[in-house]
C-alpha cells in the first residue's frame, strides 16, 4: 500500500517502524528536519520536511495517489484539517490522531460527516487496557482476540505454582480446561512450547482461554487475585479521567491524586461519583495520608516515567496488590528486571491500533489475514485469519498437520463458536467465522 505518514514523534516513529517491516510504500512528512533525517536514515522510506497541512507538500508527498493518509502531530485540530485536505485531494483513506475529551462526543460527526476513515485516541487506547487489567489482575496484560471470544493473559509462575518442574501436558490432564499455552517467556529466551515443555518458577506464561475458562484455571492454580474495588490514580490527565469514568461506571470506587488545583476543580464537575484529592501523588507521606495501604490497585499516570516507577515500587511495598504504571521510554524488559510487571505506553497502543487498521485495509483488498498482533514485548507474532476455501491443510486432524517448529495453533472460531484444538480437530473451510490464530517466533528468537 501507498501510505503517507504526518508527524514523525513517537506514535508515528512506532507507525513507521512497523509499516515499513511489511513492505510498504511509506511517506513520511514533519516540519523538523533532523526528525526526518533520521526517520529516513533508520527506514526504508522517503521523507519530506515542511507543513503537513498545506496543499504543496501533500502533493509532494504524493497523497492524492496514496491509498492511506495517517496524522499524528500533537495538535488535534491539524490532524482533522490535514486528513480534510488530504481527502479532497484524493486519498482513498484517512486516519487522526485526537486526543481531546471534549472531542470524544463528536467522534460519530468527524468520521461521518468529515469524511475520516479512523480516529485514535492514545489516552483513551490506555485507558481501556487499564481497565481490563484492573478487571483481571491475576494477570500482567489481557487482550481479546476474535471480536471479545478469546481472551489471552499473561501470567507469571510463582513459587507455589503446582506446575513448577512439570509438563505442559500436566495442566491439560489435571485440570480438564479447554486452555492452550501458546508461549512462555524464560528471561531473555522465548518459547512455542508443547506439551513435553516444562515450566519453571520465574516463567511468564501467555494462554489462550475464554472468560470462564480463563477464571476457573486461575483459581485452580492458586493464581487468582480477589477482584478489586478500591483504585487510586496517582495523575489526573487524559487517561485518568477516561480511565476514572469507565472504573466508576463499572462499580469501583476511585479516588485521583492530581497536583494541579483547577485540573482537580474540572474532574470535581466531569466525575462527581470520584474522590478528587489535590496533592502531589508521587510524595511518600500524601500518598500515605491519602490511604495508598487500604487501596486494591495504584495506577501510576503522571508525565514522568521515572516517578511513576518509583511510586508503583513504593506501592507494592505497602501491600498493594496490583499497580499499573504508565511509560513512554522505557523497556519493559528493563522494568521486569526491578519488579514492574504490569506496563502500559499510550503511544505504543496507539501505533498498534494504527496498524492493525492498515492490515484490515489489505485483508479488504482480498489477503485472508484479519489481524495481527505482537506479543512478548514484540517477540512473538500472533495471526488472525479466515480459512476462505478447501486445501492441504482443511479436514486433517491436527496430530497429522505438517506444522512447522515454533508454531502453534491456539484456536479455532467456526460458526461463533470457540474451539481450543486437540488432535482430533480440524480445520475446515467454508464459514466465515472459522479464523485460527497461530504464533510463530520472529526471526532471531530460540
Amino acid at each position: 500500500m501507498r501510505i503517507v505518514i504526518a508527524g514523525a514523534g513517537r506514535v508515528g516513529s512506532n507507525i513507521v517502524k512497523d509499516l515499513s517491516e511489511e513492505g510498504h510504500d511509506i511517506t513520511v512528512i514533519d516540519k523538523d528536519p533532523q526528525v526526518v533525517e533520521n526517520i529516513v536514515n533508520n527506514y526504508d522510506v522517503l521523507g519530506i520536511c515542511g507543513n503537513c497541512a498545506t496543499f504543496d507538500i501533500q502533493k509532494e508527498a504524493g497523497v492524492d495517489k496514496s491509498d492511506l493518509f495517517i496524522t499524528v502531530t500533537p495538535s488535534d485540530e491539524l490532524n482533522v484539517m490535514c486528513c480534510m485536505i488530504a481527502k479532497k485531494i484524493g486519498t482513498r483513506h484517512t486516519i487522526a490522531r485526537v486526543r481531546n475529551p471534549e472531542y470524544s462526543k463528536q467522534l460519530h460527526f468527524l468520521r461521518e460527516e468529515l469524511g475520516l476513515s479512523m480516529l485514535v485516541n492514545p489516552e483513551h487506547e490506555a485507558a481501556n487496557e487499564i481497565s481490563r487489567i484492573l478487571r483481571f489482575p491475576s494477570a500482567i496484560k489481557i487482550d481479546a482476540f476474535s471480536k471479545g471470544l478469546v481472551e489471552l493473559a499473561e501470567i507469571k509462575i510463582e513459587e507455589n505454582n503446582p506446575f513448577i518442574d512439570r509438563p505442559i501436558s500436566d495442566i491439560y490432564k489435571n485440570h480438564k480446561i479447554e486452555i492452550i499455552v501458546c508461549a512462555v517467556q524464560r528471561k531473555d529466551n522465548v518459547f512455542i512450547p508443547n506439551g513435553n515443555f516444562v515450566l519453571q518458577k520465574g516463567d511468564k506464561i501467555s494462554l489462550t482461554a475464554n472468560r470462564k475458562n480463563l477464571s476457573l484455571f486461575m483459581k485452580q492454580i492458586g493464581a487468582y487475585k480477589q477482584s478489586i474495588k478500591r483504585t487510586m490514580i496517582i495523575g489526573g490527565g487524559k487517561i485518568g479521567y477516561y480511565l476514572a469514568s469507565q472504573l466508576l461506571e463499572l462499580g469501583f470506587k476511585v479516588k485521583i491524586l492530581e497536583m494541579n488545583k483547577e485540573r482537580c476543580i474540572d474532574l470535581s464537575d466531569l466525575l462527581p461519583k470520584a474522590e478528587i484529592i489535590c496533592t502531589d501523588g508521587t510524595s511518600e507521606d500524601q500518598i500515605k495520608e491519602c490511604g495508598v495501604e487500604e487501596q486494591d490497585a495504584v495506577v501510576c499516570l503522571t508525565n514522568i516515567d521515572e516517578e511513576n516507577i518509583i511510586t508503583s515500587l513504593y506501592a507494592s511495598s505497602l501491600g498493594v496488590r496490583k499497580t499499573v504504571t504508565k511509560i513512554n521510554r522505557m523497556s519493559n524488559e528493563m522494568l521486569d528486571t526491578i519488579g514492574i510487571e504490569s506496563v502500559i505506553s499510550p503511544k505504543i497502543l496507539a501505533s498498534n491500533r494504527v496498524v492493525k487498521y492498515v492490515r484490515a485495509l489489505q485483508n479488504s483488498e482480498g489477503i485472508s489475514v484479519q489481524t495481527i498482533y505482537n506479543l512478548v514485548g514484540g517477540k512473538v507474532t500472533a495471526l488472525e485469519f479466515h480459512i476462505e476455501s478447501e486445501n492441504e491443510y482443511t479436514s486433517i486432524p491436527f496430530r497429522s498437520l505438517p506444522l512447522k517448529n515454533n508454531m502453534i495453533v491456539c484456536c479455532l472460531i467456526r460458526n461463533h463458536k470457540v474451539i481450543f484444538p486437540r488432535g482430533d480437530d480440524t480445520i475446515e473451510a467454508g464459514e466465515r467465522q472459522n479464523f485460527w490464530s497461530v504464533l510463530p517466533l520472529r526471526k532471531g528468537c530460540r
